[in-house]
């Protein structure tokens, strides 16, 4: 992944940009030397052909993904729809992750559970790592930086 060959990323979305699919971008955002490409497009609504026309709208997007988001939020809203995209992706080889409701108050869905390789809490090293591996089959290599208060550089207090 560099930034010529950024991962592509497909978040659920109704057609609108709800509080989690911003919140997503931003948590994406903060992680250094991690590059995707949105291929989701909720403006892309289509004018005409009804349910139809959003399905199809919704295939084309999600095929230009490497990976899918999947929101509890969305699927709350509407799940049928949410289905339809995970049946998407499976059709398409396309591995799901799901992200648990923000705030912790509510659980993932078992429907969206079942479904997603791996579930994540809303942390953005953890969510642009898993996209990273199972996108690309990369790992990062990252190492938790653990700080200890009262200590200093040379271990003493």
């Amino acid at each position: 992944m560099s930034e010529r060959d950024p991962i592509r990323v497909f978040i659920t979305h109704t057609f609108e940009e709800s509080e989690d699919y911003l919140r997503v971008f931003e948590f994406l955002e903060g992680v250094d030397r991690f590059f995707y490409l949105n291929v989701s497009k909720p403006e892309n609504i289509p004018s005409a052909g009804g349910e139809e026309a959003i399905k199809d709208e919704l295939i084309a997007q999600i095929k230009a993904s490497e990976s899918i988001i999947v929101l509890p939020q969305v699927y709350e809203q509407r799940n049928e729809l949410v289905s339809f995209m995970m049946d998407v992706a499976d059709a398409n080889d396309i591995s799901i992750i799901a992200i648990r409701p923000f705030g912790g108050k509510t659980e993932t869905p078992e429907a969206v559970a079942d479904r997603a390789k791996v579930t994540l809490d809303w942390n953005a090293r953890e969510i642009a790592d898993t996209l990273t591996f199972l996108a690309r089959g990369e790992t990062t290599q990252r190492w938790e930086v653990v700080d200890f208060p009262g200590l200093d550089s040379d271990e003493s207090n």
